[in-house]
């Protein structure tokens, strides 16, 4: 992955941080994931 994108991701990966983990805690407890929108970095990719 070039940098630029790898820093898209990381990004990506800290604005959604929190939604992450609520479907992190979800899975854990064999429950449904939220789902997350990508389309705010998908077109930058």
């Amino acid at each position: 992955m070039k940098s630029n994108k790898l820093k898209l991701v990381i990004a990506w990966i800290e604005i959604h941080q929190e939604e992450l983990m609520a479907n992190w805690k979800l899975a854990v407890e064999g429950q449904e994931l939220l789902k997350l929108i990508l389309s705010d970095c998908i077109n930058t990719l």
